[in-house]
């Protein structure tokens, strides 16, 4: 693709604003979503022209207002970028759990991907071919499904990284679903800790600048390379292979059953 309108998660900071600077340089119309309506009106300052979405993907109803949003504005979307993450967190940092009560890392990292993307098919439908990238990580790490909560032993990076696997495994799973209807879904680590304020919030010295991700992310949505390029991970721009748990088939069902229950409760009560 050279060109189209692109929604990118997470844009006001870091890679995903590096992302939506870059993409509107070249003529993308931008939709930058974003939970601080300051940081999203400096975005559209430094474009001259990216469209600034406010919303808060820890709460599903955030995640569907985001969506109603994208569908009042436009009729057809070529790229999804599904970007917006909790990271690590603090050393030694606790538990904490979304507006519905969900573990925040697996409903921020993981449910409002499923269900932003789910809501937002008919218009990649219209715009096909079309791409869903979805920003992981090469830090995965297994887990039951059925302590998708993670309420004991609870360490921050271990929630960001089962967030990773599921959102990996979820990638394989759409792009089976979605296999001959003109989108495509790949996930994509796009480079080591890189420079931004989530890497630094944990103290862990960066191993990456934020440009190496912004390579990964771009060869993602516009290289002709991955036209009709479907359910595969990325490490940088390298085909890679995601943790063992995301192939299996056993563990991708028990992880759609329990998503499933989330997205159509109303709180984690709800959900049981």
């Amino acid at each position: 693709m050279t060109t189209g309108t692109i929604l990118i998660t997470g844009a006001t900071s870091g890679l995903g604003r590096a992302t939506a600077v870059e993409l509107h340089r070249r003529g993308w119309t931008v939709l930058a979503h974003g939970r601080s309506a300051a940081k999203l009106a400096d975005l559209g300052a430094a474009t001259g022209g990216a469209t600034g979405l406010l919303a808060d993907l820890d709460s599903l109803a955030g995640v569907r207002s985001l969506a109603e949003q994208v569908l009042d504005r436009v009729d057809r979307l070529d790229v999804l970028v599904n970007n917006a993450a909790v990271g690590f967190g603090p050393p030694g940092g606790g538990r904490e759990v979304s507006a519905d009560g969900y573990e925040l890392r697996m409903a921020v990292n993981y449910l409002a991907p499923v269900l932003l993307t789910r809501l937002l098919l008919p218009l990649l439908r219209a715009a096909a071919p079309a791409r869903v990238v979805n920003v992981g990580s090469i830090g995965q790490m297994e887990f039951d499904p059925a302590d998708i909560d993670f309420t004991r032993n609870y360490a921050g990076v271990h929630a960001y990284r089962r967030s990773k696997l599921a959102l990996v495994a979820h990638t394989f799973d759409l792009a089976e679903q979605l296999r001959g209807q003109g989108v495509t879904v790949n996930c994509v680590h796009p480079a080591a800790l890189m420079d931004t304020a989530m890497v630094r919030q944990a103290r862990i010295a960066p191993m990456s600048t934020v440009d190496e991700g912004l390579a990964a992310v771009l060869a993602q949505v516009t290289s002709p390379a991955l036209d009709g390029v479907t359910g595969q991970f990325y490490t940088g721009t390298r085909r890679a292979s995601a943790l063992a748990p995301a192939y299996d088939p056993g563990f991708r069902r028990d992880l759609r059953e329990v998503a499933e229950r989330m997205l159509t409760c109303t709180s984690r009560q709800e959900a049981g």
